[in-house]
């Protein structure tokens, strides 16, 4: 499965502070659909993820309902990306 879209970057204060982008609601219900083929647990979707010029493995992991795609800082920096920017970003799920 291959999503691809746009949104903002977030950043999430919690234990392990990071950067991430949510992943719209009407792909959060399609991977749903297929979490139990390809999760390997707790929620966590192995993907590899493309935004601008830069890919990356990474998994996304549940919240709120939805998945959250985690941005390394790598990514961040090589993009020049910062909070609040609005990425397109593809996720080959695996």
């Amino acid at each position: 499965m291959i999503i691809e879209f746009s949104a903002e970057i977030g950043f999430w204060h919690g234990p392990s502070p990071f950067y991430f982008v949510t992943v719209p609601e009407e792909h959060s219900l399609d991977l749903k659909a297929i979490l139990r083929f390809v999760t390997y647990g707790w929620g966590m979707i192995p993907v590899t993820a493309r935004i601008g010029a830069t890919e990356w493995k990474t998994s996304m992991f549940p919240k709120n309902g939805g998945y959250i795609v985690p941005l390394k800082d790598s990514v961040r920096k090589r993009e020049n990306l910062g909070l609040g920017a609005i990425v397109t970003v593809r996720l080959e799920v695996h």
